[in-house]
């Protein structure tokens, strides 16, 4: 049976729709293997095969002439292994890596620690905090009357100035933003006020409403004579920027950098991002949190449901402290080190605020794990309660046992996850520790509306931290981060209300709940529990 004229147009269309997408498809595909994306990755893939081969070849050579040299080499690795200050939870994932895979996992353990990649930035960024851990010195009657009013947060606060030269300080404004909507106004507010220099300093940076809004505001500040500096991460090249970015935002005057872009050579420095957040204006007024410059932060567009993420906002002296932090990340691979003098101290003197304020900073290039230990200090040191919001949970054995044991001596912890996750697999093995912390009483919440992103503890309506540390290793352990701890500080309330709202809008976990869940999701939390600490 012959086909109608219009069956035929039907199918010339279909055709011809099927030609344009497959020459589109070809185009595309040609337009990302001939971009510098591509070849950078074609790069990497050659590197990894060579990698592959060599260890195959060893793997053959030892079988045949030495078997006997890889079970040495296994056991100098195991020793280095148990000798080193790495934690319990990962030294476990590291044996089991070694167990399976003999040779490359003890190759690629020995690879990660002899610090390839960033051991000049390392040594570059201890000089960088010797010298400037002398500009903030810690203010004696400041120190003293927090001592008075608070002696455990006032341990907290001598730790993290001996340790992170990060000082305690009164006379500090702070406003709590509950999420990205409502930052982000304020945050342009601020920027159109800026008369001396602006400094930006972003783990995602992406062109849409959001950063063209801000790149507005910059450009036209820079034509004023405002001195600006951005800096982001360079995985934002494999995601959201060109390469040629920071090339791009010079021609409008503004001074730009990535850290640690991604470049055809493996190296262990890549596994050290930038994740921190940091807006400082003036030297007067700084932001911190989780909300990058991106459009799903401000929910101008929609990813995993409603984004619900925080920041905080000072004005007064704690800006200093990340006017430092933003300088010293600045500098490390400067040749020469700039006077960061004429940047500090430019905040009004007279304001008077309640509570005191302690910016802090944690670097993956020292064995302090800085974030870690001010949020097991906020577990430890809680008497009625602690809520905590984080995207992620991914917990090393001091974490799991400090939220257990808070729970179990009578205290309320809660957590509010998402209900809608960014990433499943992640999210499955945040699922895994959910049966052993509610049988030790820890209440757990899922966010049913979207994403939570945000990042903060709240403590007994006195303490909080809010900035941007997930629950995670990568944050822990493998990233560059910073937050703000607050005691007795007026957004403290803010803070309280905003976690009682977001109850309201969770699901409680419960054994029933948790039996109810897919089988695929127990299966992928538990064997990825087994290697968490490497994800």
């Amino acid at each position: 049976m012959k086909k109608s004229d219009k069956e035929k147009r039907v199918q010339k269309n279909k055709d011809s729709k099927g030609i344009r997408l497959a020459a589109r498809w070809k185009k595309g595909v040609f337009s990302v293997l001939f971009s510098r994306l591509g070849l950078v990755v074609i790069m990497l893939l050659i590197q990894v095969f060579m990698l592959i081969s060599i260890w195959v070849f060893l793997g053959e050579f030892m079988a045949k002439y030495a078997v006997g040299a890889q079970t040495a080499l296994e056991i100098l690795v195991l020793l280095i292994l148990f000798n080193s200050p790495m934690n319990s939870t990962a030294k476990l994932s590291w044996m089991l890596l070694i167990g399976a895979l003999p040779l490359f996992g003890s190759i690629f353990y020995l690879w990660t620690q002899l610090e390839t990649g960033h051991r000049s930035i390392k040594k570059k960024l201890n000089k960088l905090n010797e010298i400037s851990g002398k500009m903030l010195p810690q203010n004696q009657t400041v120190k003293e009357k927090l001592e008075n009013v608070n002696p455990e947060s006032a341990a907290i606060a001598e730790y993290l100035y001996n340790i992170g030269g990060s000082p305690v300080f009164d006379g500090t404004e702070t406003e709590y933003y509950p999420v990205g909507e409502k930052k982000f106004p304020r945050m342009l507010e601020e920027l159109e006020k800026a008369e001396k220099f602006i400094f930006l300093e972003y783990f995602i940076i992406e062109e849409g409403y959001m950063w063209g809004k801000v790149l507005e505001i910059l450009a036209r500040k820079v034509e004023q004579g405002v001195e600006v500096r951005v800096m982001y991460d360079g995985s934002c090249e494999f995601s959201t920027l060109p390469y040629d970015y920071p090339k791009r935002l010079r021609k409008l005057g503004i001074q730009c950098k990535t850290w640690e872009p991604i470049k055809p050579v493996i190296t262990s420095a890549y596994n050290y991002r930038d994740h921190r957040k940091i807006l400082v204006i003036d030297g007067k007024t700084a932001f911190c949190g989780g909300i990058n410059l991106a459009d799903e932060y401000i929910n101008h567009t929609v990813r995993y449901g409603y984004w619900k993420d925080t920041a905080v906002m000072l004005r007064g002296a704690a800006v200093d402290s990340f006017t430092l932090m933003f300088l010293q990340m600045w500098n490390v691979k400067e040749k020469e080190t700039e006077q960061f003098s004429k940047y500090f101290h430019h905040y009004d003197k007279d304001i008077r605020a309640n509570g005191f304020v302690i910016p802090y900073s944690d670097s993956p290039l020292n064995d302090h794990k800085i974030a870690e230990r001010v949020y097991m200090d906020m577990l430890y040191t809680a008497k009625k309660y602690v809520y905590i919001m984080t995207p992620y949970l991914i917990l090393d054995d001091e974490i799991f046992t400090a939220l257990r044991y808070t729970a179990q001596r009578g205290v309320d912890v809660r957590l509010i996850l998402p209900g809608i996750p960014d990433k499943k697999a992640i999210w499955a093995l945040a699922k895994s520790h959910y049966r052993q912390l509610l049988a030790a009483g820890v209440k757990i919440y899922e966010y049913m509306p979207g994403f939570i992103h945000a990042k903060g503890f709240l403590s007994d309506d006195t303490k909080a931290v809010v900035g941007s540390i997930n629950l995670d290793y990568r944050s822990l352990y493998h990233h560059f981060e910073c937050a703000v701890y607050m005691y007795g500080s007026s957004c403290v309330k803010d803070i309280s209300d905003d976690f009682q709202k977001t109850f309201s809008e969770c699901r409680k976990v419960t054994f029933e709940t948790i039996k109810k869940e897919r089988f695929a999701t127990k299966v992928t939390g538990a064997v990825l529990k087994l290697v968490a600490p490497l994800l």
